[in-house]
């Protein structure tokens, strides 16, 4: 089977995301392409990868209509791992390839950067955009057509970032300008949106079936890939019956999944640490957890952003996701950086929602109350300068810093004050089976 995809990444994501897209397509006749992996760091794991042929068990395990699902899979769509560090002549020969048509990546959000101590001679460039502009200069020189970049990390317009990164290589190391042409015309930057989690080896028996694979992978059942363009006619995605939105824009789509999926997150993360709940399965074993949660998502939440249909499935899956009873999800890890999180995911809902019906929204000034409380009597996982001023200032100077929310929240000051005398009164887990009752 030809090679027809350069994947930046060997980690358990993409194997449990793309791979298993690129397995189901080929094994249903409507594809025919592997991708061969390169391996974005030094000290990776495409040599091990070889050592087992490039094929590893995935399983997808979940509740899907109110139901334990389990699915597995051989995936079989990757042909090799190269490591450019140790062959890098393998690597740049792929420029040579006019079979290979699409790349597809996730070096974490730190991998889509700009190094400038990075070399055109490098061999190779230390960073991930370095390492492409190496590819593709010779790939330019050997009058070819460009690729399709289907990038998968988590930042704001990947695509575009990417690009500008690349194009800031060529700058750098003055690289001609029809080099810089042919960048912008013979090739694509889409920027996509992934959601999937992919819990990567297995901690329970599933082990004891596959001894000796290294590369053995669970994910959940739900996935969803939001992807500016339309490739369906090379990449026939949704005809394979996968979750794909081929889109003009997916901001609207981003929305959707950081205020309901991510907000609904940092709303409880602080009302379940303070109850003693470890992990998001707990809490929604929990009947004032779950209530807290259900009426923050479905009156606040949803109300806030549009409760039409798409909205809604999404937020049905949300909870469903949330129960997986594979996935341990633990509430100390959601909480690193709430500050920050609130401000981008659930702040917005709350002064849209205030803007539309002329009251806060209760379930979440309470997320808030609780988030300062939490800050204040607790050890959370934040930058020193957060902690330090969250832990000695006033609730009122707390909510007129706009260097912690990015906004002037003084208008708040008699809700939450009143929320904040409640937790210290009753506990968290009270104040929230208070605040759903009003």
């Amino acid at each position: 089977m030809r090679e027809t995809i350069i994947q930046f990444g060997e980690g358990n994501f993409l194997r449990g995301f793309f791979d298993y897209f690129l397995d189901v397509l080929n094994k249903k006749g409507l594809y025919d392409g592997k991708a061969v992996v390169i391996q974005p760091r030094e000290g990776g794991r495409c040599a091990l990868l070889n050592a087992q042929d490039c094929k590893y068990n995935l399983y997808l395990r979940g509740i899907e209509n109110g139901e334990i699902k389990q699915e597995y899979n051989l995936i079989e769509s990757i042909s090799r791992g190269i490591d450019p560090y140790k062959n890098y002549d393998e690597y740049i020969s792929l420029a040579d390839n006019p079979d290979l048509r699409f790349v597809v990546s996730n070096t974490t959000e730190a991998g889509i950067a700009f190094d400038p101590d990075c070399s055109f001679i490098d061999k190779p460039c230390k960073s991930f955009p370095g390492k492409l502009t190496q590819l593709l200069y010779k790939r330019y020189k050997n009058g070819m057509e460009g690729f399709i970049f289907l990038p998968c990390e988590l930042i704001e317009n990947n695509g575009d970032a990417l690009k500008n990164c690349i194009i800031k290589y060529a700058n750098h190391w003055n690289l001609e300008k029809g080099f810089v042409d042919w960048l912008e015309n013979s090739n694509t930057f889409a920027n996509t949106l992934v959601d999937r989690i992919v819990t990567g080896y297995p901690d329970d028996d599933t082990v004891k079936k596959h001894p000796d694979d290294k590369f053995l992978d669970t994910a959940e059942l739900f996935h969803l890939w939001v992807i500016e363009g339309d490739f369906e006619c090379e990449l026939p995605l949704k005809k394979a019956g996968f979750n794909i939105i081929w889109t003009d824009d997916a901001k609207p789509y981003k929305k959707i999944k950081v205020r309901i999926l991510n907000g609904a997150h940092t709303s409880l993360v602080a009302g379940a640490l303070l109850s003693g709940i470890g992990t998001v399965g707990e809490a929604m074993s929990d009947e004032i957890t779950l209530s807290f949660l259900t009426k923050c998502v479905n009156e606040e939440i949803l109300t806030t952003i549009g409760n039409n249909d798409e909205s809604r499935i999404f937020a049905n899956s949300v909870f469903d996701r949330f129960m997986n009873p594979f996935i341990h999800h633990k509430w100390r890890s959601i909480a690193l950086n709430s500050v920050s999180k609130f401000a981008v995911r659930d702040l917005p809902t709350i002064l849209e929602y205030r803007e539309n019906n002329g009251e806060y929204p209760k379930c979440l000034t309470m997320s808030l109350a609780m988030l300062i409380y939490f800050y204040k009597n607790h050890v959370p996982e934040d930058s020193a300068e957060i902690k330090e001023i969250i832990k000695k200032e006033s609730i009122s100077q707390i909510l007129r810093d706009t260097s912690l929310w990015q906004a002037d929240l003084s208008e708040m000051e008699e809700n939450i004050t009143a929320y904040y005398s409640k937790i210290s009164q009753v506990g968290a887990k009270e104040a929230m089976k208070w605040i759903v009752s009003q």
